[in-house]
C-alpha cells in the first residue's frame, strides 16, 4: 500500500442525502417577494409554483417554500451562506421603508448577518469558508430549540429509526444534536432553557437512501402522519425510543432519490446583475 491513510468515516453522510427546502406559510406575496427576491437577493422559482397560491424561493441548491395563507414561524434559525454579505446588506437597506410595520430586521455582525424575516422566522446568513466546504450560495443548516437534556434522545432516534448520521456535541452555544442532512448540511437541535414555542405546521424536506427501512420503523411507533405519494410518505413527533415521549415537533417530508424532482436544477440570478450596469453574459448566479 502506497500513501497515508486516511479517515474515511469523515465522508460518511449517512441515510439522509439531502435537506431540500423549508416549508413556512405567508399571507402576502408582494411583502414575500421585497424580502426574499430583492432584500436577499434570492430567485423565485420561473417554472413551479408561479401563481398566487404559492411561490418557491431558490438558494442554490435549496429552497424556501412559501404558501400563501396563515402565516407560520420555524421555531429556530435557518443557515444561509452568500457570496456577499457587504452587497446583502445594502440589499436589506433597499427594503427597510417597503418592510416597515413588519418584523423585518436585520444586524450586520462582524461574521455573519442575523436577519429576522417580515413574519418572524430568523436567518443567519454567513459568507464562504472552510466551514460549509465549497458552498458559496445555499442552505448549509436549520437549528432548532429543544428542551435541556433531549439532544441525546434526539441524536438516537435519527440514528437508530433515520439511519442517519448523528452525534451529540458541546460548546460555547451549549449542547446539540447535529444530524447530517447531505454534504456539508445539517439539522441542529440546540438545547435551551427558554420555553420552547407551539409547533404551527411549518416543515422541513429531506431526501433519503434507505426509503422503506425508515418508514417501516416510523410505521411500527405509529410515527407516519402522511401517506403522500409512491416516493413520499411525512412524519412530525420526534420521540424518545424507550419512553416513546415527545422530544420535538417538526414535520419531515420524506423523499425517495429516485423522486422525480431529486436534484432537480434550480435557476439562480446574480443579483448584482442591474440594468445601469448590466454586463452581457452575467444574468445567472455562478459558484
Amino acid at each position: 500500500m502506497t500513501g497515508q491513510p486516511f479517515d474515511r468515516s469523515a465522508q460518511d453522510v449517512g441515510n439522509i442525502v439531502a435537506l431540500e427546502h423549508v416549508n413556512v406559510r405567508i399571507d402576502d406575496q408582494q411583502v414575500a417577494t421585497a424580502f426574499y427576491v430583492v432584500g436577499l437577493g434570492l430567485t423565485r422559482d420561473p417554472y413551479l409554483m408561479v401563481g398566487l397560491e404559492n411561490m418557491w424561493i431558490n438558494v442554490g441548491h435549496q429552497q424556501f417554500h412559501l404558501p400563501t395563507g396563515g402565516p407560520q414561524v420555524l421555531t429556530g434559525r435557518i443557515g444561509l451562506v452568500m457570496p456577499d454579505l457587504e452587497a446583502l446588506a445594502a440589499r436589506l437597506a433597499s427594503v427597510k421603508g417597503r418592510l416597515e410595520g413588519t418584523r423585518f430586521t436585520y444586524a450586520v455582525e462582524p461574521e455573519h448577518v442575523d436577519v429576522t424575516c417580515p413574519w418572524g422566522n430568523r436567518l443567519r446568513v454567513h459568507a464562504p469558508s472552510p466551514r460549509f466546504g465549497s458552498l458559496t450560495l445555499g442552505m448549509p443548516y436549520v437549528e432548532l430549540p429543544v428542551a435541556p437534556g433531549a439532544t441525546e434522545g434526539v441524536a438516537r432516534f435519527y440514528r437508530e429509526v433515520m439511519g442517519a448520521g448523528a452525534a451529540v456535541t458541546s460548546s460555547a452555544a451549549g449542547r446539540a444534536a447535529e444530524v447530517r442532512t447531505g454534504a456539508r448540511q445539517t439539522l441542529i437541535f440546540r438545547e435551551t432553557a427558554d420555553p420552547v414555542p407551539a409547533y404551527d405546521g411549518h416543515h422541513v424536506a429531506i431526501y433519503i437512501s434507505d426509503f422503506s427501512g425508515p418508514y417501516r420503523r416510523l410505521g411500527e411507533r405509529g410515527l407516519i402522519s402522511m401517506e403522500s405519494n409512491p416516493f413520499e410518505y411525512r412524519f412530525q413527533r420526534i420521540v424518545d425510543l424507550d419512553s416513546g415521549a415527545l422530544l420535538y415537533e417538526i414535520e419531515h417530508e420524506v423523499r425517495s432519490i429516485t423522486h422525480p424532482m431529486y436534484r432537480r436544477p434550480l435557476i439562480n440570478r446574480n443579483p448584482a446583475q442591474r440594468q445601469p450596469t448590466y454586463a452581457p453574459g452575467r444574468d445567472a448566479f455562478v459558484g
